[in-house]
């Protein structure tokens, strides 16, 4: 069986992007080409970074979350609510608890959304 192995954002400047989410997840990039930046997230899966979308301008524009999921929560969610804040990072959801846990969301600067969440 086939299953899905790398998660596209769609970004403005993908260089950019790059050095947001890297930083954010301390990380570095697996693959870069013009405008199409991924990095290995272990197990073959990837989360790519793409400012090609421009090219079909007709094309769908979809909604979706990355979504970092911590052990030992509510507070290690609070904890990365803490650090991320302390660089900058634009909260749109502020920490607070859903019917799964400890939650808050991010985004960054295309307006991508970014949910910090505990494991289920």
């Amino acid at each position: 069986m086939t299953r899905p192995n790398m998660f596209i954002v769609h970004v403005s400047d993908a260089p950019a992007a790059a050095r947001f989410y890297g930083d954010l997840f301390a990380m570095e990039p697996a693959f870069e080409a013009p405008r199409f930046i991924a990095f290995g997230l272990g197990g073959g899966v990837q989360l790519a970074l793409w400012s090609g979308a421009t090219e079909n301008p007709a094309g769908p524009r979809t909604t979706a979350e990355v979504c970092l999921n911590l052990p030992d929560a509510p507070a290690s969610v609070d904890a990365c609510h803490a650090e991320w804040t302390a660089k900058g990072v634009t909260i749109v959801e502020e920490p607070h608890d859903a019917v799964f846990g400890r939650t808050f969301v991010a985004a960054d600067s295309d307006g991508n959304l970014i949910r910090v969440a505990p494991f289920d």
